[in-house]
């Protein structure tokens, strides 16, 4: 079987690059008008992650000689931007490092979960507009999902683990989406390292634990208010959601 050649990759020719090349500019220049209202500030990280990837993988913004010691074969390796998302090449690169490392330095052999904490639409554009609300969104996940598994455990001093991603697009004609993205154990940690399988999952108790403490967090910043509460105490379905997914062996 041949061994694996490297091909050096060349994003300047990609219909991709070429996009973001051609009309970035002209995106930056209408985005207060045309764009704003419903995605928020521009923010400038935003121009910092376009620039960096539009320097990704070419040679003449710097790059790495490459020797083979065996055969003394040479190449040069671009210099890469290590942006998440925007750019696919270096996105990948760090999904399946981040994999491997979850895998073998973070995650015990037990049983997990993966979780997905939505909340309500009309909640969503506090976030749009203030992003710093999102790192308290993750630690409401984390709070609600450590009361929920200490409750079914009956031991609090036990604690779960978890690993929190925030994402914040959905379905695209959905716009802005933030939600969080859980993988958590499905049990807890006692302090003698033992751990305890969770005997039920009542996804609706869950959310109720979610929803009240991103109400709290969101009436403390000074986001809404107690008759924001009072409405959205009326209606019929609460818009905040839970989903559960079955049960992952250590060695599933």
């Amino acid at each position: 079987m041949p061994e694996s050649v490297y091909r050096q990759r060349n994003p300047q020719n990609s219909p991709y690059y070429q996009c973001v090349e051609d009309h970035f500019e002209t995106f930056e220049e209408v985005y207060d008008e045309r764009l704003e209202r419903r995605y928020g500030f521009f923010r400038p990280y935003v121009k910092q992650v376009i620039y960096r990837y539009l320097d990704c993988g070419v040679l003449h913004n710097g790059f790495a000689r490459v020797r083979c010691d065996n055969c003394g074969h040479e190449y040069l390796l671009a210099h890469s931007c290590k942006r998440r998302h925007f750019c696919p090449s270096c996105h990948q690169k760090r999904v399946v490092e981040f994999g491997e490392w979850l895998c073998q330095e973070v995650v015990k052999a037990v049983p997990h979960r993966h979780a997905v904490l939505c909340i309500p639409k009309i909640l969503r554009r506090y976030f749009l507009y203030d992003r710093s609300l999102l790192s308290d969104l993750s630690r409401c996940g984390w709070e609600s999902l450590k009361a929920f598994y200490t409750t079914g455990i009956r031991d609090q001093k036990a604690v779960p683990g978890a690993v929190v991603a925030i994402q914040t697009f959905g379905d695209f004609p959905r716009g802005f989406h933030p939600h969080l993205h859980i993988l958590v154990s499905d049990g807890c940690f006692h302090e003698n390292g033992m751990f305890s399988v969770s005997p039920t999952v009542d996804t609706k108790a869950l959310e109720q634990i979610f929803r009240h403490k991103v109400l709290k967090m969101l009436l403390a910043k000074g986001k809404i208010t107690q008759d924001m509460i009072a409405l959205l105490d009326k209606w019929r379905h609460s818009g905040f959601n839970v989903f559960f997914g079955p049960r992952i062996l250590p060695r599933q």
